[in-house]
């Protein structure tokens, strides 16, 4: 399962409309925001594609100034690729939608 940290950037006039946003996210655990409106939160996905996905929708959100990646482990994905295993669409080799 990949888990990325990310930091969410928005405008503090619209910090707790993007916190409430998020909730609709199951795979987004918020951990805090300051008072710049930047939110720290982990992704806990299925795969990197669904991580890809949900970091493209968040920043598609017109409240939301950026999603920053700051850590990303895709350790189970590595191991599977390594096996020969072929995986669909490993983080980072997805177009944006």
């Amino acid at each position: 399962m990949p888990i990325s940290g990310v930091i969410i950037t928005s405008t503090p006039e619209h910090l707790d409309e993007v916190l409430s946003e998020l909730q609709q996210f199951p795979q987004v655990e918020v951990h805090g925001a300051d008072e710049k409106a930047n939110i720290v939160a982990v992704l806990d996905t299925t795969s990197s594609e669904e991580m890809e996905t949900i970091i493209d929708r968040i920043n598609k959100d017109e409240k939301v100034l950026n999603v920053g990646v700051t850590y990303l482990n895709t350790e189970d994905e590595a191991e599977q690729m390594a096996q020969g295993e072929k995986l669909p669409k490993p983080f980072g080799f997805r177009k944006p939608q």
